[in-house]
């Protein structure tokens, strides 16, 4: 059903039984679940159990998730709502360069309402250094935020490592786990952190709706103001059909999650060696070691990323480019930047992101069609080996190097 799909960082197919899950919650159990009659009853008792289920996967406490429509509101609860409440404590956040937009653009909101940002950087690798972390961290700092993996690039931060230097300080940390929650065994104590952010759309389940941990005692401004649900930091009737499925997905997540994690990477050790073996002049994006389990993001030389991307789906292929490139803007991905990637380079990235129902056949298809593709290109390339573009006019004239 799923053939040829390779951009589950993007969206993931909502799984079978999170659809039957979800379903009498669409119909017939339609009921407000802040009602006093028994029509609200199993929204109630359906929501109440799938914050059980999301906590679970986190090790936390059921009443200390929050539902939010999504990760981007999530982040910007944890973002806006932990820095206001400690504003006349300091002013000063910790964050990094590789964060995700939804961190990025909060943090800049922030910035202008008088708070002042550091963002650590990271090394060709993708990898914040927690010593950064620490080096940066001053006497007004009230919040650091670090990812707990990366999408795009599939580095996996040292986040228990930060954490612990965090919580010696007594700052509050935030990490945004929306990609690791399918793949890596996450617990909220172990890693020390006060707020966790979580997405249902990236562990196959449905879109609009993610959730917030927040650690018990940990105090937020609320962003969303009303009914006072959700403990009063995210007022609104709650999603009750898209809480289900979350905590359907959950479960499921759970259940199956470390034998998903080894297989899948299995697949991307297959992928990733097939393409570095069979195509010169690639290299693999982020570290190799500390990756996700689904994530491979090569860069090729001499080829733009959106060219490879539309061939590729011009045959049942769907990728993702690890470029910024798009009708939006021709900027390159900030965090191949970031990771001393050169502009020219970081424009001729490509990502594959694996998932439940990708299959070895999927993956040999990927490496029977891409060398040609690539060959192809090439040949139509106005760089040849040895040249590269002027840094200065990407687009514009070759150079010898």
């Amino acid at each position: 059903m799923y053939e040829g799909y390779f951009d589950y960082q993007a969206a993931s197919p909502v799984d079978p039984g999170v659809v039957e899950a979800m379903l009498p919650f669409l119909t017939d159990s339609f009921g407000n679940p802040a009602s006093f009659h028994s029509a609200g009853d199993p929204g109630r008792e359906a929501v109440a159990v799938a914050r059980s289920r999301v906590a679970s996967l986190v090790g936390a406490e059921p009443a200390e998730i929050v539902f939010t429509s999504g990760a981007t509101e999530a982040n910007n609860l944890a973002l806006k709502g932990g820095a206001l409440r400690l504003r006349e404590k300091g002013s000063h956040i910790v964050s990094s360069v590789v964060e995700h937009r939804s961190v990025v653009t909060p943090l800049k909101y922030l910035e202008r309402i008088g708070f002042e940002v550091t963002n650590v950087p990271v090394g060709a690798d993708g990898l914040v250094d927690p010593a950064e972390v620490a080096a940066a961290i001053r006497p007004d700092t009230v919040l650091v935020s670090i990812m707990t993996a990366n999408g795009e690039v599939g580095t996996i931060q040292p986040i228990e490592d930060i954490g612990s230097i965090v919580r010696e300080r007594g700052i509050l940390f935030h990490t945004d786990a929306v990609h690791a929650l399918a793949w890596l065994p996450l617990d909220v104590r172990r890693n020390q952190v006060d707020l966790m952010t979580l997405s249902s759309n990236d562990i196959c389940g449905p879109k609009g709706v993610g959730a917030l941990y927040v650690r018990k005692g940990t105090r937020l401004e609320a962003l969303v103001h009303g009914g006072g649900q959700e403990r009063g930091l995210r007022s609104g009737t709650e999603n009750v059909p898209g809480i289900v499925g979350f905590g359907a997905a959950a479960a499921i997540v759970a259940a199956e999650r470390e034998e998903e994690a080894a297989r899948v990477g299995r697949l991307r050790d297959r992928l990733l060696d097939g393409i570095l073996g069979s195509i010169p002049d690639v290299v693999l994006n982020g570290s190799r070691e500390r990756r996700l389990p689904n994530n491979v993001n090569v860069r090729f030389a001499r080829i733009e990323g959106e060219s490879l991307l539309l061939s590729l789906d011009m045959e049942g292929i769907r990728a993702a480019s690890g470029s910024a490139c798009s009708t939006k803007t021709l900027e390159p991905s900030y965090v191949l930047i970031a990771m001393g990637v050169k502009h020219e380079e970081a424009h001729g990235s490509l990502e594959f992101t694996l998932g439940r129902w990708t299959t070895e056949a999927d993956v040999d298809r990927v490496l029977d069609i891409l060398p040609g593709i690539v060959e192809r290109l090439r040949e139509m390339s106005a760089l040849k080996p040895g040249m590269e573009y002027d840094r200065q006019s990407f687009g514009g004239h070759a150079h010898e190097e």
